[in-house]
């Protein structure tokens, strides 16, 4: 599942925004709010768009002079919050942190999605490229890739993730098969519940994301093993690549970004 610009439509018009505005550092000057911006989340809290979203919404904050208010409306990978966005006042006031489900994986994996992300969402800028991690509690006999591979083709394993279509949910069904194995998916509605029920042995594994593992591998609380992005992460400098540790060309990567409604006038954006 390598991932990349020029197969990723919604991700150039990500970029292009985010160059448009930096090219024209005056344009933003044209508005300021002046009441809370309502910035929506479309995954539980606790996970890697909850906590990227709480993190940025402080700093945004600051520089809008306005508070920046994070609603939560987890469900169907993010689908939820960018339909409840994509209905939205275009004034400014309603946003969302997408992802790379709703915006490019969801619109390939549903018949009939709510909404459409190339003409109900104006994007604004690229928000964050975000490397996950294959962690394991520390029940799981195995501490290598081949080890996990070898353990999974032997024994029943079960992996959890944000939810259907999110990228921890593709890495662990690209990793099913390139491997040969068979662990089963459990979604979840954000990495956040999926990572507590990790943390208490309710499941063998997650693809999870770095803001959501790091703190817990660090305090030995589950066990990491690689990293799903074709180079190292400097977040875990120690921890070899996917395609390093035993599956050649195994590369999942994950992105969010923050849009408005269509329609949203040009000075607000």
């Amino acid at each position: 599942m390598k991932i990349t610009l020029s197969r990723l439509p919604i991700l150039r018009l990500l970029v292009g925004a985010a160059l448009a505005v930096i090219a024209s550092p005056g344009i933003a000057a044209d508005w300021q709010p002046t009441r809370p911006i309502r910035m929506l989340v479309g995954f539980a809290p606790g996970g890697g768009t909850d906590t990227t979203s709480r993190a940025m919404g402080v700093k945004l904050g600051e520089r809008l002079g306005q508070q920046i208010i994070i609603d939560n409306r987890p469900g169907a990978a993010g689908n939820i919050a960018a339909e409840i966005l994509s209905k939205a006042t275009p004034d400014g006031y309603t946003i969302l942190m997408g992802t790379i489900a709703a915006l490019a994986i969801n619109p390939s994996l549903y018949k009939k999605l709510p909404f459409d992300p190339l003409k109900d969402l104006q994007p604004i800028s690229r928000a964050v490229d975000s490397t996950n991690v294959l962690v394991v509690h520390p029940s799981v006999a195995a501490k290598s890739v081949k080890e996990l591979i070898a353990l999974a083709k032997t024994k029943a394993l079960n992996g959890g993730s944000s939810g259907v279509g999110g990228a921890g949910h593709l890495a662990l069904e690209l990793f099913n098969l390139q491997a040969g194995t068979k662990i089963v998916h459990v979604p979840y509605k954000g990495g956040g519940p999926a990572m507590v029920d990790l943390l208490s042995g309710n499941i063998n594994l997650i693809f999870a994301t770095a803001a959501s593992s790091v703190g817990h591998i660090k305090a030995g609380k589950i066990n990491a093993l690689a990293v799903t992005t074709a180079k190292r992460s400097g977040l875990v400098p120690e921890l070899p690549t996917v395609a390093e540790a035993g599956l050649k060309g195994f590369e999942a990567n994950n992105w969010y970004g923050i849009l408005a409604p269509a329609k949203t006038p040009r000075n607000v954006i």
